[in-house]
């Protein structure tokens, strides 16, 4: 039977390498993203379908769900993925960055969850798979507004498992430690800068020191990937309110 996944952030990195996985196993992908050029490319090449949108804005978010019924005629598969990250101390961090952090990592998955809750239902076997972070469970200074998004991203799992479980539908949140995305490329020459370390330093010394796997300093979007497309197939229908973690030990200590 053909299903149907709305995935977003889905023009480049973890979102991306979602959608190209769950297209390999014959998912219908929806990519929803800011970025047109990118999303429409990986749309074309994934024989998935576009829509642009700025998930902040609640209208967006119920755009996103009706466009991609609209096309398909349903929805089984939400991956909420979308994100950033800002780094800033407390007292010096922008009230207009936090209040779009958590529009976009903690609102939008609920307001996508919510407008797709009579498809997922319907469906039988919906899946939602929210993309948190090793930071979903930890904390690291200056990035109050990405921690805080991530560890609510976990409560809401919870609630949405027990409320979808009479129905089939499962939900769980997916914390690996750093991916090597875009934005993390960009904060290894950020680091790489300030530190006046190598990059291959910063990836050692900074974003590996919590971690006990040396040989991979970070993991790869298509790792991400092969976790979320393991949850939304048919033999993952027991997992659920669960934050599946793959950390390289991070949170072991």
């Amino acid at each position: 039977m053909t299903r149907v996944a709305l995935i977003t952030g889905a023009a480049s990195g973890i979102g991306r390498a979602c959608a190209a996985k769950l297209a390999q196993v014959d998912i219908k992908v929806a990519i929803v993203d800011t970025q047109e050029d990118k999303g429409q490319q990986a749309a074309h090449q994934l024989q998935g379908y576009f829509i642009k949108a700025d998930l902040t804005q609640p209208a967006d978010c119920r755009r996103a769900v009706e466009k991609t019924v609209e096309q398909y005629g349903q929805l089984d598969i939400l991956i909420n993925n979308a994100g950033f990250q800002h780094i800033d101390p407390v007292a010096d961090f922008p009230e207009e960055t936090w209040d779009k952090m958590i529009a976009l990592m903690l609102s939008a998955p609920f307001l996508l969850t919510k407008y797709a809750w009579s498809y997922l239902i319907k469906s039988g076997q919906g899946r939602i798979v929210n993309i948190g972070s090793v930071h979903s469970l930890t904390a690291s200074p200056f990035k109050v507004g990405y921690v805080s998004a991530k560890h609510g991203l976990v409560g809401f799992t919870k609630v949405v498992a027990l409320e979808g479980g009479e129905h089939g539908l499962t939900c769980n949140t997916i914390c690996p430690a750093y991916v090597r995305t875009p934005l993390v490329e960009q904060q290894i020459i950020d680091q790489s800068r300030t530190l006046g370390i190598s990059p291959e330093e910063v990836e050692e010394k900074v974003f590996g020191r919590k971690t006990v796997i040396k040989q991979q300093r970070l993991f790869e979007p298509e790792d991400v990937a092969n976790y979320v497309a393991f949850l939304c197939s048919p033999e993952a229908w027991g997992i659920t309110g669960a934050t599946q973690v793959m950390d390289m030990a991070w949170t072991a200590h």
